[in-house]
């Protein structure tokens, strides 16, 4: 039987509790340019921590489906827990945010995805655990949604990707938007071409599209043309602070970030918030350019908060900051 709600987002990926651990004695190495960066603390002692803050259900996947449900999009979240306290407390958590956990599954006798996030200054490092869920295919209780919203799986979930490219084939009325997570990548290009081709908007910052391309290349715009080769339609590859970029195959664009009101806090969930509020824009029928003016926004109030949820806006809130924009804050064709 289907649903008999028409949805306008439906995220696929894995939901996780966050534990962070506040640091207060670390040390940061990097090499000359800043690019890679390491956490190094005292070896084999004990060292102090400010304090621990849980947050359940979270994750790529699960932050997108909250986000467009705090912007006014009807949106449910395709995910697996285990048959825990975690489980459930993701569940009640996600529904109190208003998404529809109907298309959670359940597994008997396994644990809930639950990460540790080491938190120094405004950064974070993320120790991540996938639990051995066995991945059962695209809900057709879903329908047809405007937009399906693929982030990160676990390692055993590449005939989900499969079976996630079938309904596609068979719905060629749903857009994809794809942020790979960790193991994506790591699958490479070549095992999910599937995927790619079915792609309307590809998310990833630059380091990402690097180690899927498989180069060093610096150039972002060769590096979005390249991932349009592999069959998205949009190419959006963040920066950090830095802004962001997008190629829709006829056009560059760059979009600066949004002023931040005070130092970043916490930087958790910052692209997740840049990419769901992307595609939630395009699913309100916003053009590409007023869907980069609104990403940043987002992003910009995330950071603000621990973890990647709290901070998310809505669209009346959003359409504030819009509004109080300074006027050089506008993409730009590059």
């Amino acid at each position: 039987m289907k649903n008999q709600k028409k949805f306008d987002f439906v995220a696929i990926g894995d939901v996780t509790t966050d534990a962070f651990i506040r640091i207060k004695e670390a040390n940061i190495s990097c090499d000359v340019n800043r690019e890679k960066c390491m956490i190094c603390m005292r070896f084999a002692d004990k060292i102090p921590y400010d304090f621990v803050k849980i947050v359940p259900a979270v994750g790529n996947s699960a932050n997108a489906a909250v986000s467009a449900a705090r912007l006014g999009l009807s949106s449910g979240l395709v995910s697996d827990v285990g048959d825990d306290y975690q489980g459930a407390e993701c569940i009640e958590m996600l529904k109190k945010n208003g998404v529809v956990t109907d298309f959670i599954r359940t597994h008997s006798g396994k644990k809930t995805n639950y990460h540790f996030v080491l938190w120094f200054e405004d950064e974070r490092t993320i120790l991540i655990k996938h639990e051995d869920f066995n991945y059962d295919g695209v809900p057709e209780t879903i329908d047809e949604p405007k937009w399906l919203y693929l982030s990160s799986l676990g390692e055993q979930s590449t005939l989900f990707h499969s079976q996630i490219a079938k309904f596609l084939d068979n719905h060629r009325e749903v857009n994809l938007a794809f942020q790979p997570g960790t193991f994506q990548m790591h699958l490479g290009k070549e095992k999910l071409a599937d995927i790619y081709q079915h792609t309307k908007v590809f998310i990833c910052n630059v380091a990402e599209a690097q180690k899927v391309l498989m180069t060093q290349e610096n150039d972002v715009k060769k590096l979005m043309k390249s991932l349009s080769e592999l069959g998205p339609k949009i190419v959006l590859v963040t920066d950090g602070p830095k802004g962001a970029y997008a190629y829709d195959r006829t056009e560059y664009w760059f979009m600066p970030p949004y002023p931040d009101p005070k130092p970043p806090y916490e930087r958790t969930g910052a692209g997740d918030a840049f990419s769901s509020t992307f595609v939630s824009a395009l699913a309100f029928g916003k053009s590409l350019p007023d869907a980069l003016m609104w990403a940043p926004i987002n992003s910009m109030s995330v950071v603000q908060y621990i973890g990647a949820q709290e901070g998310l806006l809505t669209r009346e809130k959003l359409e504030e900051y819009l509004a109080k924009a300074p006027t050089d804050y506008k993409p730009r064709k590059i």
